[in-house]
């Protein structure tokens, strides 16, 4: 299954729903916080680049299905 586009606002929507949290932001990076996982940076952009997709759905243990 090829990884679709996804923007920054769907992305962090998706982690709220796994137990993340907004730490804070600073420019167009948010900060999110969970309390078993690392810390993680999510950019807010209308389109997040698919290299650092793959690499939040690792950390985070996103499913392609889940996108």
């Amino acid at each position: 299954m090829k990884l679709k586009p996804v923007s920054g606002k769907k992305l962090i929507k998706l982690l709220l729903k796994k137990g993340y949290w907004i730490r804070n932001q600073k420019g167009s990076h948010v900060h999110l916080r969970h309390t078993t996982k690392e810390p993680i940076t999510i950019p807010n952009h209308k389109v997040v680049s698919k290299g650092t997709l793959k690499e939040i759905m690792k950390e985070t243990g996103l499913k392609k299905e889940e996108l």
